[in-house]
């Protein structure tokens, strides 16, 4: 088994590796953890690297420059790898947790993991996702499903976005290509009828301005927001430690809390997440950027990876953990 460092002193956390899930019940009763102290991803952590066209873009790398805590951190790159006549074409180097290990949908666990974006980090107006939790699709769905919650990237400026079917707006669209002014207990929202869709805007770094969310023209009490008065931290400031809890709940049951560097940055509720045929019933996470069709070289680096049904297994905090019940 391979030699764990770590500074979070994750002595709560069994260390075994897990073992093979009889239901996606168990599944969420295991703690996992990966501080990719290693040269292969750690047994007790459950994460791989999916292989498959859009990954060919991508590289993993077990290095020690930059760690968060331990000797070592994961490396993730994508290079361009997409062919001009390639429509809708997309570029990634996510890791995923095992399908083995995924957890209900309708059952609440929480993930936690520290990143840094290497520099240069991109400024231009452009798709870029570092993080993202969704549904499983089966064969038989029809359409595109975005995933419930995201962590993204655009000029630069670092937010998060939560999706679910379409709910008719309070407000229409204004048009001013700019973040809607909603009233208290309403959310902006990105109207996507044509995929039984809406996205909210959640949060947000402090350099974000209304124009760099321009298609959250609507306003919605679907997806309701609370902010705890602390923004997402700037991309450019370093390691992020991120902890997060999810239970989707399209039926209006929804909650996310979402954590940034040990300070709660919003709590989320309401409609969470899709309920369209042929969906299937466990959600699951994976982390590393993934970005439409681009130019150069991007690179995040992650650490610390985490995941358990107990808060203080991920979050390390009694009085935060305690709040966010």
């Amino acid at each position: 088994m391979k030699r764990l460092t770590t500074t979070l002193a994750l002595s709560a956390l069994c260390l075994a590796a897990p073992a093979v899930a009889a239901s996606a019940a168990d599944a969420l009763q295991q703690r996992l953890y990966d501080g990719f102290e290693g040269q292969d991803f750690a047994p007790e952590g459950g994460l791989y690297y999916k292989k498959n066209d859009e990954q060919a873009a991508g590289t993993f790398t077990f290095q020690s420059e930059e760690k968060f805590a331990g000797k070592q951190g994961l490396k993730l790159s994508v290079r361009e790898n997409c062919a001009s006549e390639i429509e809708n074409c997309s570029e990634r180097a996510e890791i995923w947790e095992r399908p083995e290990l995924r957890v209900p949908y309708d059952k609440g666990v929480w993930v936690g993991f520290a990143m840094k974006f290497a520099d240069p980090i991109p400024q231009n107006d452009h798709r870029y996702l570092i993080a993202q939790w969704k549904r499983e699709i089966g064969p038989d769905a029809e359409g595109d499903f975005s995933p419930f919650l995201a962590l993204r990237m655009r000029n630069g400026k670092l937010f998060a976005t939560v999706e679910t079917n379409y709910h008719k707006p309070e407000s229409a669209s204004s048009g001013s290509h700019a973040v809607a002014t909603c009233p208290d207990g309403q959310t902006p929202v990105w109207l996507r009828p044509e995929t039984n869709q809406i996205r909210a805007l959640v949060a947000t770094d402090s350099a974000f301005q209304p124009g760099d969310g321009e298609e959250f023209t609507a306003c919605s009490s679907a997806i309701r927001v609370t902010r705890h008065g602390n923004p997402l931290p700037l991309p450019s400031s370093g390691w992020i430690d991120f902890a997060v809890y999810t239970r989707p709940g399209a039926d209006g049951s929804g909650h996310i809390e979402l954590f940034a560097n040990g300070k709660p940055i919003v709590t989320v509720k309401g409609a969470i997440g899709h309920n369209d045929f042929g969906l299937l019933e466990n959600q699951y996470f994976k982390f590393g950027p993934y970005r439409a069709a681009g130019e150069g070289v991007w690179t995040l680096y992650y650490d610390e990876y985490r995941r358990s049904p107990d808060c203080m297994d991920v979050l390390k905090d009694a009085a935060l953990c305690a709040a966010a019940r």
